[in-house]
């Protein structure tokens, strides 16, 4: 399984905690117990999704505030998942590029939501470019 696919499987995860509100842990060994990966990738998508919830006031604070105008109750349920995704790589993975990190978020709302939530992603991301290479903490975020 290449990272791509992790990545993927990583959003799926995200997008099924943002719905069920269930206990990370049990979600997680369920998840792992219907969909056997590779240790590498495994490791992988639990630090996604455990980065994801320890810096979750963060990444609802930066989605706020680069949506300009859009509330997060209002994005719906997978494109918040992609964008937590995408900023926790971005802001916390010094290993996986910027470029990458976007390109990735927007196939994936492409493929899982619609052309219109690529758009939408690109642009919030995009506002972090100018962040990035700032001195705000790890990455600029």
């Amino acid at each position: 399984m290449g990272r791509r696919a992790a990545r993927e499987m990583a959003m799926k995860l995200l997008y099924q905690m943002e719905i069920q509100k269930d206990d990370i842990e049990a979600q997680i060994r369920l998840f792992f117990e219907q969909n056997p990966v590779p240790e590498n990738d495994s490791e992988y998508i639990k630090d996604i999704v455990f980065g994801v919830f320890r810096n979750s006031k963060h990444i609802s604070d930066t989605i706020e505030k680069h949506s300009r105008g859009w509330k997060i109750t209002r994005i719906s349920k997978i494109d918040l998942s992609i964008l937590r995704l995408s900023i926790y790589e971005i802001c916390f993975r010094v290993d996986i590029p910027f470029s990458v990190s976007v390109n990735e978020a927007v196939e994936l709302a492409k493929k899982y939501s619609s052309e219109e939530a690529g758009s939408f992603i690109n642009g919030i991301l995009s506002r972090l470019s100018d962040i990035k290479t700032g001195d705000e903490g790890k990455n600029g975020c």
